[in-house]
């Protein structure tokens, strides 16, 4: 590198970046020591002053510089060009447009790219990840967790077939990513090797062999250096069905008629269990059929296995009590009052959504001791169309009729909560799953379905239409009641 000149930056450039004049040689820490290269990509391979790129030891180490530049970057780039360029040629100052130019067509390309699209994860975020992948969450529960997008979350987890890497280790005695922190910045003060092997307890030719491995006493540093040790390290090997294409095609038949991996294993075993070629685990053949990027497999008969899965899950993967779609203060059946469970009283009613084609609904709400059946159109199942709705209906119904409302787990009554305010009906909630505790108001909507039939589109009928369908039924004797009607049970209430 030529030796530093005294002579200053011209204004222009200094007024450019936002900064005062620098003087060639003043690049600010931690640029000290980087060498610099031409890029015949920017300004069409035209080498003028400024089109220089830093490069470090290797290319991941330019996401560093990009976190360095990344409030100033146009700053780096004047840097750069007011230090590197030749001091034997005579300077002509750039134009405005030509840095912009520079700065658009090199940095923005091979520096800044990094922080374009979703971010990255850390090792560290990477590992929190499968720890909870492992533990059985969901992904929209680790999305929540780490403060990615699910797809991210996705991602990851679809690059190994959603099962858990093991862990990366480094072999005792390798250099430290402290040991090696100190070797750069004892490069940068400017100290012996034999030096910085004495104060770390190494042998000289091990840090000769680590920098010069790196680039050399000018461009080593420690980030570079570690991810490379790191890249160096790995021991890719072939899985079983790579190194034995007999066995993967009669694996991949197997798969194409719809076979379990166990049921492959076994019938290997029965017709050949002499033959140690086709010696393999159900485990071996369920991490090359979701561990897609092997292309051991055709991805596509990953769907030909009965949970047709895109990703393996293991046993302990459960969303049992995780918060998925759960309504906020629910109050369980358990709480409701023993009168709505004798149906010693009337006004206890039971409610659900009576689903149509093209995505249309009804809502039905029954009296547990009358049997009285009112019907409400809905335009949407969303909560905000639902509770209002629900609010209007109450208000027009027969006071004897508004004491408590049962509902399932639909979330289309997640503001429940506005109901009890408006109307003062206290609702509870089944368990999921559990339509047998709603028994009344399944019960209904099958004389309710003689009327309304399945595949038909609800959105048609008016709520005039609703109330003369209710009416029918209303009027129609139960033998529940003693051959009374609905309506008559709740002219006989008090």
């Amino acid at each position: 590198m030529p030796a530093a000149s005294s002579s200053p930056v011209p204004a222009g450039l200094g007024q450019l970046a936002g900064s005062p004049p620098i003087r060639r040689g003043e690049l600010p820490s931690p640029l000290g020591r980087l060498r610099c290269l031409p890029d015949p990509r920017c300004c069409r391979g035209r080498r003028h002053p400024l089109v220089y790129v830093l490069a470090l030891a290797g290319a991941k180490s330019l996401t560093a510089i990009a976190e360095w530049a990344a409030d100033a970057p146009d700053r780096l780039l004047l840097h750069c060009g007011a230090m590197l360029r030749d001091p034997e040629r005579p300077y002509r100052a750039p134009s405005e447009a030509t840095v912009r130019r520079v700065l658009q067509q090199c940095w923005l390309r091979a520096v800044c790219v990094a922080r374009l699209g979703r971010p990255g994860m850390s090792d560290e975020m990477k590992a929190d990840l499968w720890r909870r992948w492992r533990a059985g969450e969901s992904i929209s529960v680790i999305s929540r967790q780490i403060g990615k997008p699910p797809g991210s979350v996705f991602t990851v987890l679809k690059h190994h077939g959603g099962i858990a890497p093991e862990s990366r280790k480094t072999r005792s005695g390798s250099l430290t990513m402290d040991e090696r922190e100190e070797i750069s910045r004892r490069l940068c003060a400017g100290e012996s090797y034999r030096t910085i092997a004495g104060l770390l307890g190494r042998a000289v030719p091990t840090i000769s062999r680590e920098v010069n491995n790196n680039g050399g006493r000018d461009v080593y540093r420690a980030i570079a250096a570690q991810e490379r040790a790191l890249d160096r390290a790995r021991r890719p090997k072939q899985c079983l069905l790579a190194r034995r294409p007999a066995l993967r095609q009669t694996v991949v038949r197997l798969l194409e008629e719809e076979w379990s991996p166990g049921q492959i294993v076994g019938h290997l075993r029965r017709h050949h269990g002499d033959d140690p070629v086709t010696r393999i685990s159900h485990e071996t053949i369920c991490r090359s059929v979701y561990t897609t990027r092997w292309k051991v497999i055709p991805r596509e008969l990953c769907k030909r296995l009965r949970t047709g899965r895109p990703i393996r899950k293991n046993e302990h993967h459960t969303v049992k009590g995780q918060w998925r779609s759960q309504i906020t203060d629910a109050r369980p059946i358990e709480e409701r009052p023993r009168a709505a469970e004798d149906r010693s009283e009337s006004g206890h009613l039971e409610g659900d959504l009576l689903i149509g084609s093209n995505n249309s609904q009804v809502a039905t709400l029954v009296d547990r001791k009358s049997r009285f059946l009112t019907v409400v159109k809905l335009a949407s199942r969303h909560t905000t169309v639902v509770v209002p709705a629900l609010v209007e209906t109450y208000e027009r119904m027969d006071p004897r009729l508004r004491s408590t409302l049962t509902w399932d787990r639909g979330m289309e009554l997640a503001a429940h909560k506005r109901l009890t305010a408006d109307i003062g009906v206290d609702v509870f909630f089944a368990a999921p799953r559990s339509p047998w505790q709603r028994g009344t108001n399944e019960n209904t909507n099958k004389p309710l379905r003689q009327y309304l039939p399945k595949g038909t589109n609800l959105s048609t009928f008016s709520q005039d239409d609703l109330d003369a369908i209710a009416t029918k039924l209303n009027n129609r004797p139960r033998k529940c009641l003693g051959f009374r009607t609905p309506a008559e049970s709740v002219a006989l209430t008090g």
